[in-house]
């Protein structure tokens, strides 16, 4: 366990710099889960460590795999100095915990819900994961190990959560693209959705 954080820390490293600050968030019954921030000109990145420890159990399996099973850790990107961010660290710490906690794996097109403002006055208490390959590239592991995605997250207002679950992620996307939406804007509201 230790040993994959290590690389995934490397990797994070080598892809966003040095971390300027890092908090870590320990939830009863769960391993400790850090969250990152890497400051990168007027962008500031969050990024967990600790997720990728084990691998994502399917819920209806009778028995976990230590070994097999996807990984990853999330990554959320938004514009510095808008809004009071730093206050993601928990809610990102609480999302990370999810797969532990709640036995879901965490895939490309899933919603994630922590019930409150992201960060104080967010117009968002949900994100939608993209797909991983982009900002920080997969990380390989030693066979059999599933490599390690990290996946960005997107800020929902509840309005787009509704609408994704009847629309789907690709036209939720699809709409952000069309509209031009600055999904990096802490202060943004509601894509247009008529």
């Amino acid at each position: 366990m230790a040993e994959v954080l290590a690389l995934v820390e490397a990797r994070l490293r080598t892809a966003l710099g040095e971390p300027d600050a890092r908090a870590a968030v320990t939830f009863l019954g769960t391993d400790r889960i850090e969250v990152l921030r890497f400051i990168d000109g007027d962008l500031v990145r969050y990024a967990t460590l600790g997720m990728s420890a084990q691998p994502m159990a399917d819920p209806t399996a009778a028995l976990a795999d230590p070994v097999k099973g996807p990984r990853a850790e999330l990554v959320l990107t938004v514009r510095a100095g808008l809004a009071d961010t730093d206050k993601v660290l928990r809610p990102l710490a609480v999302l990370a915990s999810t797969p532990q906690v709640e036995g879901v794996v965490v895939a490309p097109g899933a919603s994630l819900d922590v019930g409150e403002p992201l960060w104080p006055g967010a117009a968002f208490s949900s994100v939608l994961v993209a797909g991983s390959g982009g900002l920080v590239e997969d990380l390989e592991l030693d066979d059999p190990m599933d490599p390690v995605r990290f996946l960005p997250l997107l800020p929902m207002t509840p309005n787009e959560a509704a609408w994704k679950r009847v629309h789907g992620a690709q036209a939720l996307e699809e709409r952000w693209l069309a509209k031009g939406t600055d999904l990096r804007d802490p202060l943004r509201g509601s894509v247009n959705l008529d």
